[in-house]
């Protein structure tokens, strides 16, 4: 087939997209789906998976009595509106704790546009959390007093100025300021969204944000993986293996000051930036009374209530022309339960002309080919892959595994040129170290009754029934739908240019941060893949992507 057997449509996206390049010779989906690509281990690109010691100077509480610590950005649901969070107090640690009275000191804010007069002002919320254990032997926590204060009535793509803390006792931080997201639209987007996942606090992960400082972003999405507090005892004995080195322990142990280590490290970055996180497995934290991720839903904000959603777990907010789906891997995600009416809902309220681009993220993935947790969300899989596929989500991230793997269009194992890319991210740097193996290598296909998750339970993950892999649980290759993986630390960068038109690159720390290890032009083909009012995908199949298809 040449260009000939093409449709005028066709052929004009082939030039037109030429054109787009500009000659600097980055592919586009449009030229896939890619021969797959493995990129060889290079045992340099390891870092240094080594935990920030307690000691270290930027985990290091420098503030005095109740001047806020930790102060972090977050994004509401819409433009006009912001998050800010910070922490007041000390925590305490030990056999017989106090809690902190959040009533002490008030949560404000006081802002206004940069370069004019701090006018406004905005009260909140705080509150105090614990993380306690039942058993003798084992240390309590309870935290600094957590305050959320959101600033309504923003105006769009504005640059503020703010303080925060309680100004009737001589307690607030230096100002800071932040960017508001563009107003949505199809022609107006964040200059860049940095994506990174499973990122701890090691010295790999200061390399990490380093880099991604460098690359200036606008918006931070970190899909789950936080601050690894659970690999440690609670007298702080750390391991990068807990339950290697800690399996008789009665209960899954942490160690929470480490995540007021990590508020410290990241602040200089989030108190500027905004940050949107979404729950990953180091997150769960059991404690008493068969609590779970309490940390996590305590320090951050998020804009469950302003996207309709009851729960931390999943929200929903939109930057520019992009709405956002943040989905919990770690709740009840089947067709009956609450998160999957309030997806169907979300999804269905999302109007494509004014937010043209469609991103879901969530921890771990549903296509990544290393031998680490392959296959082990395949139940989430079953039930949301299908709803996903109907509205016509664009791109989905993900972490979990410590590589970096970025898919051809896919749905159901099949490529299919309307399904998502699939982007894995958990290379973020912790010290639990990279993922190497791959699954389709000789002798390393796990026996499927391992492989679903442990939390969530069930069992999904069935032979293939069709395609290269039929009758086997693993294939003997790279399988089609992945068309770059590479062990390697780093973080990835998201560049939405107009309503058809991304350019995604991952950035390895072993690099200068300007440097990308791989980079495409995701381009979106609404006419090709159209979605009618309710939200059902008209497929319309890509000759052009088969054309591609055939000669790979």
């Amino acid at each position: 087939m040449g260009f000939a057997s093409m449709s005028v449509i066709e052929l004009v996206l082939v030039l037109s997209l030429s054109f787009f390049h500009g000659g600097e010779g980055v592919l586009s989906t449009l030229d896939g789906p890619f021969k797959p690509v493995t990129v060889p281990l290079d045992n340099s690109s390891r870092g240094k998976a080594v935990d920030l010691s307690d000691t270290d100077p930027v985990v290091q509480r420098v503030v005095e009595g109740f001047e806020p610590e930790q102060i972090s950005l977050s994004l509401s649901a819409t433009y006009d509106s912001v998050w800010i969070s910070w922490i007041t107090g000390e925590f305490h640690i030990g056999y017989n704790i106090t809690s902190l009275d959040p009533k002490t000191v008030a949560s404000v804010v006081q802002y206004g546009v940069y370069g004019l007069p701090i006018t406004d002002e905005a009260t909140g919320y705080s509150l105090v959390y614990n993380q306690l254990y039942p058993f003798e032997g084992l240390q309590n926590y309870t935290s600094g007093i957590i305050h959320h204060v959101r600033l309504t009535g923003l105006m769009p793509d504005t640059l503020y100025q703010y303080q925060c803390g309680d100004p009737s006792i001589s307690a607030m931080s230096d100002i800071n300021y932040f960017r508001t997201m563009p107003v949505s639209g199809p022609h107006s987007y964040p200059s860049r969204v940095a994506v990174v996942g499973d990122l701890g606090l090691t010295f790999n992960t200061t390399s990490t944000v380093d880099h991604m400082i460098s690359n200036h972003p606008d918006l931070v999405l970190l899909v789950g993986d936080v601050s690894y507090a659970n690999l440690y005892l609670t007298n702080g004995t750390g391991s990068d293996c807990y339950s290697c080195s800690f399996s008789q322990t009665p209960i899954h142990e942490t160690y929470q000051p480490r995540w007021d280590y990590w508020g410290r490290y990241m602040q200089p970055l989030v108190s500027k930036v905004p940050i949107m996180v979404v729950e990953g497995n180091h997150e769960i934290e059991q404690q008493a009374e068969n609590q779970t991720f309490v940390a996590y839903s305590s320090r951050f904000a998020f804009p469950s209530e302003e996207s309709g959603s009851s729960s931390t777990f999943y929200y929903s907010f939109n930057a520019g022309g992009i709405h956002f789906i943040m989905l919990g891997a770690y709740i009840s995600y089947n067709k009956p339960e609450d998160q999957y009416k309030w997806l169907e809902r979300d999804l269905a309220s999302v109007d494509r002309e004014v937010t043209p681009w469609l991103v879901a993220a969530w921890h771990p993935p549903w296509y990544s080919t290393y031998m680490a947790h392959y296959r082990e969300a395949e139940c989430m899989r079953v039930e949301m892959e299908d709803i996903l596929y109907k509205y016509g989500v664009d791109i989905v991230f993900n972490g979990h595994v410590h590589a970096y793997e970025r898919s051809n269009r896919v749905y159901n194992y099949t490529l299919d040129p309307c399904g998502p890319i699939h982007i894995v991210v958990g290379d973020g740097g912790n010290r639990e170290k990279m993922a190497i193996a791959h699954a389709d290598e000789a002798g390393n296909c796990p026996e499927p009754s391992t492989t679903p998750d442990k939390y969530m339970g069930g069992f999904c993950a069935f032979n293939f029934t069709s395609g290269p892999a039929e009758g086997k649980f693993c294939w003997d290759q790279q399988p089609d739908y992945s068309a770059y993986r590479e062990s390697s630390f780093g973080h990835g960068i998201l560049e939405v240019q107009n309503e058809t038109h991304a350019l995604w690159t991952w950035h390895r720390n072993k690099d200068m941060y300007n440097l990308a290890g791989d980079e495409i032009y995701i381009v979106r083909q609404p006419d090709r893949c159209p979605v009618d009012s309710g939200g059902n995908l008209l497929r319309r199949r890509s000759k052009l992507y088969y054309i591609f298809y055939l000669t790979y």
